[in-house]
């Protein structure tokens, strides 16, 4: 696939992130979600700034997008799996409804996830995705009906103040609670056989689950039963909140208060660590997970919209 370079026409120039565009990526982050509620990524480190396309005008960002494989299906599952290529795409809010300069910056996008896409086994397909807060209307109606894209889920952001009483609750005696750092290879693979096994169509997959071992505080803390792990949850400190990711208790023993459990833990982790609220997010479908999050005091605070198209 040929190499895609700058845009360029009369009055606007889009490339590739570099590392002199800081100060106005700043100014941009401070514009764009000053009194919104945006899903905003940032750049990440230089290497991911092939995948981070802006838009200047007169010296200013007015745009900026990128692209990341955020899901890869890993051999042996169905073969109605899809790899999942995530992208972000942002302006200025005077310029939220200018669809030709988001048409120019997507298309920039496009052809990137188009280059990713090579890289993934053709045994499954590819789906390109999107990820916007349900108040982003124009952004939402720039997908939806300018791009084709069609609904996918949506997931509610949970938050909890950590400040509240954090209740503790009991164990079965047959059962036991620990940390798990995930140190070896052999580990982070024993890790994603569970996750695997429990959600099949979407496993966390070993980029993910790298990226996540970055963040403060990360760790993994796992319920067994002997040598089984039977439990799991993952928290890391995101910004100024304690994030809990991967929830799950396998089949045979749900319904046994080992997820609230695992919450309990996670929760008085962060407070123990100096944080102040926690956050998660869930399906805002899965009526079964949002009752138990519920009662350990976590409480809706805003709806993320996703919207996809299969990408070919």
């Amino acid at each position: 696939m040929e190499r895609l370079t700058q845009l360029n026409d009369a009055h606007t120039e889009i490339r590739n992130f570099k590392k002199e565009d800081m100060p106005l990526l700043g100014d941009f982050f401070q514009t764009v979600t000053s009194g919104n509620d945006v899903v905003f990524w940032w750049v990440g480190g230089e290497e991911n700034w092939k995948n981070v396309f802006c838009a200047f005008e007169d010296g200013k960002m007015i745009a900026k997008g990128q692209v990341d494989i955020i899901d890869i299906v890993p051999p042996g599952r169905s073969v109605d799996s899809k790899h999942t290529i995530y992208i972000n795409l942002k302006t200025i809010p005077e310029r939220e409804y200018d669809y030709d300069l988001l048409e120019k910056v997507y298309h920039c996008l496009h052809f990137r996830a188009l280059q990713m896409k090579q890289s993934l086994s053709n045994e499954y397909g590819t789906i390109l995705c999107i990820g916007n807060d349900s108040h982003e209307t124009a952004n939402n109606k720039f997908f939806t009906e300018r791009k084709g894209f069609r609904n996918l889920n949506s997931l509610y952001t949970m938050a909890r103040n950590l400040n509240s009483p954090i209740p503790e609750l009991p164990l079965a005696e047959n059962l036991h609670f620990m940390l798990w750092k995930l140190e070896t290879a052999y580990e982070e693979h024993k890790y994603l056989e569970l996750d695997a096994e429990v959600w099949p169509d979407t496993p966390l997959g070993s980029k993910r689950l790298s990226e996540y071992k970055q963040f403060p505080l990360w760790t993994t803390m796992v319920v067994r039963e002997g040598d089984t792990i039977v439990g799991s949850l993952m928290v890391w400190k995101k910004g100024s909140h304690g994030f809990i990711e991967n929830v799950f208790v396998r089949q045979p023993w749900r319904k046994r208060g080992i997820a609230k459990y695992l919450l309990s833990k996670a929760l008085t982790y962060l407070k123990d660590n100096g944080l102040e609220t926690a956050q998660l997010m869930v399906l805002t479908s899965n009526e079964s997970a949002l009752s138990l999050y519920e009662s350990v005091d976590f409480y809706k605070e805003k709806v993320e919209v996703r919207y996809f198209i299969d990408l070919s």
